[in-house]
């Protein structure tokens, strides 16, 4: 028979804060954000805020943890916006971000 996985209990509620549920992002936020997306969004199901927040926090998961692994490279303990700007242009997944971030300021070649 089959076993729950990690996140079977993101949808039925039982997460990792008895108060807010699984999520660590704000589920009104980012329900006001889908909701400007398009003129066409008028009602959006209950679960779709939450998938989008798992996805959100995975994302930021994985920029930090690139960027982080850049600030230890660097040999320093703080991260700074160059380490993010790094981690951006030398990674694929992330060159839909290359518009947001200034790639020639600061930056250091990989």
């Amino acid at each position: 028979m089959r076993q729950a996985g990690a996140y079977s209990g993101i949808l039925s509620g039982g997460g990792i804060s008895g108060r807010t549920g699984p999520h660590l992002l704000p589920l009104a936020r980012i329900k006001k954000i889908m909701k400007k997306s398009s003129v066409d969004v008028k009602m959006i199901s209950g679960e779709a805020p939450l998938v989008f927040s798992k996805a959100c926090e995975l994302f930021i998961e994985e920029l930090t943890k690139r960027s982080w692994k850049l600030t230890v490279e660097g040999k320093r303990r703080t991260l700074h916006k160059d380490d993010v700007v790094s981690a951006v242009a030398t990674t694929d997944v992330f060159d839909f971000l290359i518009g947001l971030v200034d790639l020639n300021e600061n930056h250091r070649a990989p």
